[in-house]
This record gives C-alpha cells, sequence and structure tokens, in this order.
C-alpha cells in the first residue's frame, strides 16, 4: 500500500501525541543546538495543528551539517532563539505523548533546550524505530530512508524538519490501515519501552552517537576521564555497553558518567591511533595504563662473552629501527622477557644462568641438574654452542624487517561525513597523520625523526594483517602524485 494516499487510521497512537523532528548543528545534545523543530499534533487520529520554525542555535553550523540538511547560517540569522519560541511550544506539546523516529535524540534535544533556559521539560516517548521493528521484524534497516523506500512514503524535503515528520505520518498511518488491533498495541508498548540509562547521563546522548567510526572519551562529574575506546560503531559499541544489563565494570563507570565526547574518524586505524594518544593523555581509571614509550626494550646476545650472563638489556623505545644491531624482542617489563627466555630454554635446552634467570652458584644450573640444559653451565658444552643455539632460538623474536624500501602513506575516507586522513609510516614507526592532501605532501617532503613506539608497531602490525588494508598501502615518494 502507498503511504501517501493511506487512510487516517492512527488511532492506534497515545492521546493525544506529537510526531516531531529536529534539525541541529549536531548530534551530541548536551552541545549541540537546534536548527529547526517541525511538529503535527495528533488527537483522536487526526492532526489537529501542524507548526514549524527555524530556530537561531546561536552558534555556527558546521559546514558539513549544512549540506546534509540544506540549512546554512545565513537561514537561521534572523530566526527566533529556542527562548523564544519555547513558550508557544509549550502548549503544542502539553499532555502529549512525544513520538519521533530515535525518539530519545529528539527528546534529549527538547530536554537539554529547555534546561538551557532553566526550564524542565518531560513527556512520555514513543520511538517509531522501534515500532517499525516491532511491526516488520524480518527487517534489519528501520531508519527513516528505509522506511521511504520500504513503505513507497513520500518525503518532498529529506533532512529538513517538516519533511520528515510528513513521511513518519505517511508510515504511522499505513501501519494502522495495515495491522489488526492487537499488533499495533503490542507494537506501541514496545515502542515506548527504554532500556535503563547512565542516571547522570544527558537524555539522547546515547542515540545521538553516530553509527560511524570513531573514537569516545567518557568523562564524569569532575571532569575526569573514566575511560576511552575507539568503535567501528560508536551507537552500537556504547548503547551495547550502558543500554541494557551491564557488568560490574559498566556499572561502576555508568554511575559516574556524567558526559559522553567522541570524535567520528575517517576510518578504524585513525580511531585507533586517535585512540593511544589520548590513553596517554588522560591515562583512564578504567582502561588498562598505557606504558611509556621510552621504557621498551630488546635484548642483545653479547657474542663472544665467556662468563654469564650473556645477554644485554638495550633501550629502543623513542629510538630509530635503522639504528639498531642485532636486537631481539620488544619488552616492557623485565617479567615479559623473563617469561620469553624460560620458554626458550625449555624448547632449546638452554642455561638459565647464562641467559640470566640465575645468578651464579656452584655446579650446573637448576635446567641442567633436571636434564633440561646442554651443560655448558657444567662444562659439558662450549658458550659458542650454546649461543649459536640462542640466536637462532630469538631468530624469530621482535620486530620483523620493514618490508617497504621506505616510507609507506595509508589513507582513511569516510564520505559520508566528509572525512579523510593520510597516516604516514616508516620503520614501523608513526611519522604523522594529516587531513589534506597539501598536508600530505608537506609531511613526506620534510619528515620527522623516526622514533619507535612498541604500541605503534603492535596496533600497525595487527592492521597490514588484513589482506584488504595491506593492498591500500602506497609509497610515500608517490604522495600527492
Amino acid at each position: 500500500m502507498n503511504g501517501a494516499g493511506a487512510p487516517e487510521c492512527a488511532v492506534f497512537l497515545p492521546d493525544p501525541c506529537v510526531l516531531i523532528d529536529l534539525e541541529t548543528t549536531g548530534a551530541n545534545p548536551a552541545s549541540d543546538r537546534i536548527t529547526e523543530i517541525a511538529l503535527l499534533r495528533i488527537e483522536g487520529g487526526q492532526v489537529v495543528r501542524r507548526w514549524q520554525s527555524l530556530v537561531n542555535p546561536e552558534r555556527g553550523i558546521p559546514p558539513f551539517i549544512q549540506n546534509i540538511i540544506g540549512i546554512t547560517d545565513a537561514m537561521v540569522a534572523d530566526s527566533p532563539t529556542f527562548a523564544a519560541l519555547a513558550e508557544a511550544l509549550r502548549p503544542l506539546l502539553a499532555g502529549a505523548v512525544f513520538v519521533a523516529h530515535n525518539a530519545r535524540f529528539d527528546y534529549g534535544f527538547v530536554r537539554n533546550a529547555y534546561a538551557h533556559i532553566g526550564e524542565s521539560f518531560d513527556a512520555p516517548v514513543l520511538c517509531t524505530v522501534k515500532l517499525s521493528r516491532a511491526l516488520f521484524p524480518q527487517h534489519h534497516r528501520h531508519g527513516l530512508d528505509a522506511l521511504i523506500e520500504r513503505h513507497g512514503l513520500v518525503c518532498e524535503a529529506r533532512h529538513r524538519a517538516m519533511g520528515d515528520v510528513d513521511a513518519l505520518w505517511q508510515f504511522v498511518r499505513m501501519a494502522g490501515a495495515r495491522f489488526d488491533a492487537p499488533t499495533l498495541q503490542r507494537a506501541v508498548e514496545r515502542a515506548m519501552k527504554f532500556a535503563a540509562r547512565p542516571p547522570g547521563l544527558p537524555e539522547g546522548a546515547l542515540e545521538g552517537l553516530p553509527d560511524a567510526c570513531g573514537v569516545y572519551s567518557l568523562i564524569d562529574g569532575e571532569e575526569q576521564v573514566l575511560q576511552v575506546g575507539h568503535a567501528s560503531s560508536l551507537r552500537a559499541r556504547l548503547m551495547e555497553a550502558f543500554g541494557g544489563k551491564v557488568g560490574k565494570r559498566e556499572a561502576r563507570i555508568a554511575e559516574k558518567l556524567r558526559r559522553i565526547d567522541w570524535v567520528e574518524t575517517a576510518g578504524e586505524l585513525d580511531a585507533m591511533l586517535r585512540e593511544l594518544a589520548l590513553l596517554r593523555t588522560h591515562r583512564p581509571a578504567h582502561n588498562r595504563p598505557p606504558e611509556p614509550a621510552g621504557n621498551v626494550f630488546g635484548l642483545r646476545v653479547m657474542r663472544g662473552r665467556k662468563r654469564a650472563p650473556v645477554l644485554q638489556k638495550v633501550r629502543i623505545g623513542e629510538t630509530d629501527p635503522a639504528q639498531w644491531d642485532d636486537i631481539h624482542g620488544v619488552f616492557r617489563h623485565r617479567s615479559e622477557a623473563d617469561h620469553l627466555l624460560r620458554e626458550l630454554a625449555a624448547a632449546y635446552a638452554l642455561c638459565l644462568r647464562r641467559l640470566g634467570l640465575e645468578t651464579d652458584g656452584q655446579g650446573g644450573c637448576t635446567a641442567y641438574r633436571a636434564k633440561r640444559c646442554a651443560g655448558v653451565c657444567a662444562g659439558r658444552e662450549r658458550p659458542e654452542e650454546h649461543d649459536a643455539r640462542l640466536i637462532g632460538a630469538l631468530g624469530s623474536v621482535g620486530v620483523k624487517a620493514w618490508p617497504w624500501p621506505g616510507a609507506i602513506v595509508i589513507g582513511e575516507e569516510a564520505s559520508h561525513a566528509g572525512l579523510t586522513a593520510w597516516h604516514v609510516f616508516d620503520r614501523w614507526c608513526h611519522l604523522g597523520s594529516v587531513d589534506s592532501e597539501a598536508a600530505l605532501q608537506a609531511l613526506c617532503a620534510n619528515p620527522p625523526e623516526r622514533r619507535f613506539d612498541a604500541d605503534i608497531w603492535r596496533l600497525l602490525q595487527r592492521w597490514l594483517a588484513v589482506p584488504v588494508h595491506r593492498e591500500a598501502v602506497r609509497s610515500a615518494s608517490t604522495a600527492g602524485a
């Protein structure tokens, strides 16, 4: 059935109700502002009031938002502020159920807009995304674009508030004509149920997160960062973490959580690099604390040395890998190195004393006494023979040779948001990230010194292990070509 021609069959909705849509300067209800409001007040299944207005957000509208919604700074410059509209809006919303697509987002913006002028706003909420899911569970997509396409709805001005409200009203009427009363009642009940949210988080903060790749910071009431992370979908990640039943760790965070800061990124690598920078800047209590990059070390075999121990600890953090000489392993703590050496000792009959895992003593090491050491510590094997076996065992441990002749560029793009990023690496070192071709050319022409960072090395290894990622690599020498 074509939604535009459906009969007025919306009496299944709570009475009265208001179908509402907003356009905003961004997706964060705590910091962004409304630029347009449109609503239909429904009583007895009929439209009794139609109202819309542009809103001066008292701040600039980001260019990419202007491109999406078609509302410019010039269009709202002479429009009333929300404070000027608030009194007229009150009776339109009074006593009605607040109905919107992804309703907690719009509801959060209205609540926060009233809060900014020192007033409160509360209303029962019905989400038409949830209503669509309840009525059409066979479909996976329930965004407004999907509903327009699926049900043949007519939207004369997509991403303008009244155009979207009209499309939503068509959907509601179509649903009322298609389903019986018990089915509609069950769907309405589901559409008005919302999972608990962190009590101190602004209404709509989770729903306002983009379904896009990015990095986030969870912040408490004292402006301390509780946790940072990255996700391929910020909304899905944090809705999963805080939108339903939560574990003990999430519950502790939720109790203190007051704000979510987030940045949409050009891609996953961009998000992971930003996450690492945030971890080092804030050292959040609910993340594993990162080690200072300069603390990382490797091991070098002191060739020809007769006395134990034969391994030398060499600092490699923040040094140039091109200057390394016969270094094995990447370790943040002595315990990591000792664990690896004990495994190699057991596999290759190596001497615990010569590896520095035991101090000098009488007779052979404990491994020799247990018949797991070839006996260099007891004069049964020449040091050269032992050390040749040790060097062979260490051969596959640590940083692999850089597989390119020079620096590389990895580009990412999130075209829907107009975001691009280029990341430059050389010998596993991150030389920098930029967001324009001109900046990329400048970076490649005058790169900084290479400084090894073990976290960057691990991150890049995992990234390049995915074939499609490796195929995207290009030489820095061709940057901007």
